[in-house]
């Protein structure tokens, strides 16, 4: 491995330099776009730190470190780096993700270092959409109102619990995640479709850039699966997305869950390349 001296937290004089490095590949790297323009690196903002590999004068790779270790435009060389000045910081990351192999690359330098995994999600498939769905989009679904948030909080909870296996709430979360919830919904990124007080169908965007939006918490009600919500739902988020939002909308997704994939597929998603999640 490289020593730490190629590796620098970077601050708010480093803006214009790190969105040369997401602009590589903006739609792959939407949540470090995302992050970079909404803190300009300030930490105060950031709620951990932007690391920046550099090559003499050229900052040509970042790691987002926080709750999420993120890389970001890395190759063999930056995550041999950033693992080595992660594995020797006092604290860590809960989960690391991002394309598969430089999450590989990132573990290889971490497992000795880093407790065991709780999971390991190597095979998810990153996708995209830039093009108004041809299915037809459920006109029931619309931003979900303020009035709204206390019928959505539970659906967020159960959706959450189910995709990751723990609660948001647990260790003191409960308000936490719900200033999350309530932050999307100011933003205008929380999309639902509720009646009679139930959430039918429900998803959000979770970051967004002048390239990109990335969705997340995808949910629909146990009861009515299989019914196409999901389908029409995700069209109808799109078509707002893509008009209001962003260019492209991505998203990624756990390989062995057939029902979303087929969904997405049908909602005009296709593969671009593959994401992987390590939950420690």
């Amino acid at each position: 491995m490289r020593t730490g001296t190629s590796v620098r937290v970077l601050g708010p004089t480093d803006v214009a330099a790190a969105l040369q490095v997401v602009g590589r590949d903006p739609v792959v790297n939407v949540f470090a776009d995302y992050r970079t323009r909404l803190t300009q690196l300030d930490p105060r903002w950031l709620g951990g730190e932007m690391w920046g590999y550099q090559r003499g004068e050229e900052l040509v790779s970042l790691c987002h470190v926080g709750a999420n270790l993120v890389p970001v435009g890395a190759d063999d060389e930056a995550c041999d780096a950033f693992a080595e000045r992660a594995a020797g910081a006092t604290g860590r990351s809960s989960t690391i993700v991002g394309p598969r192999s430089r999450v590989e690359r990132l573990w290889a330098g971490l497992a000795d270092h880093w407790p065991t995994p709780r999971e390991e999600r190597w095979d998810q498939p990153h996708l995209e959409c830039r093009e108004v769905p041809a299915v037809a989009a459920d006109p029931a679904v619309r931003r979900t109102t303020r009035e709204q948030s206390q019928v959505l909080y539970p659906a967020c909870v159960a959706m959450y619990t189910e995709e990751v296996g723990v609660s948001p709430e647990v260790d003191g979360g409960r308000d936490l995640y719900r200033a999350r919830v309530n932050q999307l919904i100011g933003r205008g990124w929380s999309f639902s479709r509720i009646e009679d007080g139930r959430v039918l169908f429900k998803a959000e965007v979770a970051c967004a850039s002048p390239a990109a939006c990335q969705v997340q918490g995808v949910y629909v009600d146990p009861e009515l699966r299989g019914q196409g919500l999901a389908t029409a739902g995700m069209a109808a988020v799109v078509a707002i997305c893509l008009r209001e939002i962003a260019p492209v909308v991505s998203l990624y997704v756990n390989a062995h869950n057939t029902a979303a994939r087929a969904a997405y597929a049908r909602a005009g998603f296709t593969q671009t390349d593959t994401f992987s999640t390590i939950m420690l």
